[in-house]
């Protein structure tokens, strides 16, 4: 089909829509939903047989999955057998003196915040997440972690959980603890903003200087929805970016450190779940 053709069923599709899109329409975020985590947990664990189980009240989203892997190469992560999330694995680690879960695979704004409703349905008190990420403003060369303070909604997941607006936003206070955390770690972190968007395949020229110019570091799929979803839902979460590549644009690109990163994230996650331990023990698991 020649351009032209594209062009006039493209203005065919888009010439009857006047009213709103159907993703801003009738949401009524402060009505409860009919379909809830808790029930899906419940008829899961029917038809696996399993338990009733707390998971540890700290727990860490790792989409890209090289944190996990890493962990289970050393022994440090046991799956949990009593998960009933149809979807994914939970692996708890526990060190010396903390414990959290981790689930990989979840990419991408509706998998990350099911995957969160999940969680906090099943015990989790505080949840961490840490995303692949391409550099939108220059900040050295990657890899590097950003802090995310606030996220541009270029995304669907959030629209149902808050009223439309340009940014979510994360708690200022766990932002700020964060920081504080992290303060002695030897690898760069920096505090801002980025762009969540669910087509990475869309991420064009001039998309990429626009969201520049507004100030945005990098682009990643997950953190705009879930800083919705914790505002909506009251939940204690926070979101890190670790820039891994400049989106496939210079050789040898995507390359995120020793052990593909996880290195450093184990590092990081360990100093957020020092002070992230919502009782001041360590988090178990039941």
């Amino acid at each position: 089909m020649g351009s032209a053709r594209l062009g006039e069923r493209h203005a065919a599709i888009i010439a009857p829509l006047q009213l709103p899109p159907p993703i801003l329409e009738d949401k009524h975020h402060a009505e409860p939903s009919a379909f809830t985590p808790e029930n899906l947990l419940r008829e899961a664990r029917r038809q696996k047989g399993l338990p009733i189980a707390r998971v540890p009240g700290v727990c860490v989203l790792d989409p890209d999955g090289d944190i996990v892997r890493e962990l289970l190469q050393a022994g440090r992560a046991r799956r949990d057998p009593a998960w009933a999330c149809y979807h994914t694995d939970l692996y708890v680690v526990r060190d010396s003196d903390s414990a959290y879960g981790i689930i990989s695979g979840a990419v991408g704004a509706s998998f990350a915040v099911l995957v969160a409703e999940e969680l906090f349905a099943s015990g989790c008190e505080y949840l961490l997440s840490i995303t692949s990420a391409g550099q939108v403003a220059p900040f050295g060369s990657p890899p590097y972690f950003i802090l995310i303070d606030r996220a541009l909604r270029d995304e669907g997941t959030s629209y149902h959980y808050l009223p439309p607006a340009r940014y979510s936003e994360a708690d200022p206070n766990l932002v700020d603890a964060a920081q504080r955390a992290l303060s002695d770690v030897d690898f760069a972190v920096v505090r801002g903003s980025t762009w969540t968007t669910d087509a990475p395949f869309r991420e064009t020229a001039t998309t990429i200087a626009a969201r520049q110019a507004e100030g945005l570091l990098a682009v990643e799929m997950e953190a705009a929805a879930l800083y919705a979803f914790a505002l909506a839902r009251g939940r204690p979460v926070l979101c890190f970016a670790h820039v891994t590549n400049q989106m496939g644009r210079t050789d040898g690109d995507f390359e995120k450190g020793e052990a593909n990163g996880a290195r450093d994230a184990l590092r990081l996650i360990g100093a957020i779940v020092s002070f992230a331990s919502p009782t001041g023990e360590s988090p178990t698991s039941g």
